[in-house]
């Protein structure tokens, strides 16, 4: 259902009038180890757009009833994500999916937890504008109040204008979806201890604990890198040079209702855009950059804490003895077969959180953001 509402608000968004030549190549400012991100030719990276996308990102005034922001699910301090299982919208409805953190964003080919249709930021920034089902910034049928609050702002006439030059009213929604995408492609972090450790050669930058959970998590005997790898640690990558991208989707075991290898109603990754029995519980690899801040985990929010992770993954797939989701999920048909349980002792714990604490940028984190407008 999302996925036909975005087709939809994608090809309206299509038309006005043609963008001014590409500005000369943006500088990411990346360090050694990152590739420039793929971005898209129909919108080119430009700081006046950045910062534009910035001042929309954190403005309440883009949602319907002028109360959510952007930022009221991906808050910085928590890594771009909110700290809750699942998200509340604008008028109270609740979101389906855990906010994932935006850390790194750009280099995302599939974007959400389970949609394999959304491959570009400018698409997945309508699904929280104009989504129903769930409502989440409530911007159907308040389009014209939503752009008549930004035209009348004198801020926002002379920014939209610096944007996207030789527009003759460059204030609208595909423009806002575009703006928005170019701030979050800036949304880059790599200064954390395991990247100054790795990229910028300080041999102490993580602790002896984090050494060693580096050593277990590219081990053989926990699998982790397999699916967690590269500079994002999940297998779903893109960058400007990147020739073919196939999608990346997996099953953990986190439930097996009935044991058929069913996920909660509503909650069946994949499945709910293929309709391939197989890919029930099917989701996208998140990205552990920032993942100490991330917290709650799983697609759903149902894991608490780091330490509930690694031991959800030493089972092989997690058992929930009673209730409406009880089920074996270590069974589930559907389980990638790399997820298949090891022994860990306590200490093979404590430092494999710690390497996995080693990710935290707290340089990005703490960046200042805008004030209200």
């Amino acid at each position: 259902m999302r996925s036909g509402l975005v087709a939809a608000l994608v090809v309206a968004s299509c038309g006005g009038e043609p963008e001014a030549p590409p500005p000369p190549s943006y500088d990411f400012g990346l360090p050694p180890g990152f590739a420039d991100p793929w971005v898209p030719p129909d919108n080119p990276m430009r700081a006046e757009k950045v910062a534009l996308g910035r001042r929309l990102f954190f403005d309440a005034r883009l949602s319907g009833n002028g109360t959510m922001s952007c930022s009221s699910c991906h808050d910085r301090a928590k890594g771009f994500a909110d700290g809750k299982a699942k998200p509340t919208g604008s008028t109270g409805d609740l979101v389906p999916r855990n906010a994932m953190g935006l850390a790194n964003v750009a280099w995302f080919p599939q974007l959400t937890w389970g949609n394999p249709t959304l491959t570009t930021l400018e698409q997945q920034a309508l699904v929280p504008l104009f989504g129903e089902v769930p409502v989440e910034l409530g911007v159907t049928g308040a389009e014209e109040i939503v752009l008549g609050r930004l035209k009348a702002d004198d801020d926002y006439i002379k920014a939209f204008a610096a944007a996207f030059p030789g527009e003759a009213a460059p204030i609208g929604f595909a423009n806002i979806a575009k703006a928005l995408a170019s701030y979050e492609r800036t949304l880059f972090s790599g200064r954390s201890p395991y990247d100054q450790y790795t990229y910028g050669g300080k041999a102490d930058a993580m602790s002896e604990s984090a050494l060693r959970g580096m050593d277990l998590f590219f081990s053989e005997r926990m699998e982790c890198y397999h699916c967690h790898s590269g500079v994002n640690f999940t297998t779903a990558y893109r960058s400007a040079d990147t020739k073919h991208q196939e999608m990346d989707f997996h099953n953990t075991g986190l439930y097996n209702l009935g044991a058929d290898g069913a996920y909660p109603p509503g909650g069946e990754g994949l499945f709910e855009f293929t309709g391939d029995p197989r890919d029930k519980g099917k989701f996208r690899v998140p990205s552990l950059r920032n993942v100490e801040l991330t917290a709650p985990y799983m697609h759903d929010g149902s894991i608490a804490t780091l330490e509930d992770v690694v031991d959800h993954y030493a089972a092989g797939g997690r058992t929930l003895p009673d209730g409406p989701f009880a089920g074996i999920g270590s069974q589930n048909p559907n389980k990638n077969p790399l997820v298949k349980g090891f022994v860990i002792t306590a200490d093979e714990k404590a430092d494999l959180v710690a390497f996995m604490k080693s990710f935290t940028d707290t340089e990005f984190v703490s960046e200042p953001d805008p004030p209200a407008p």
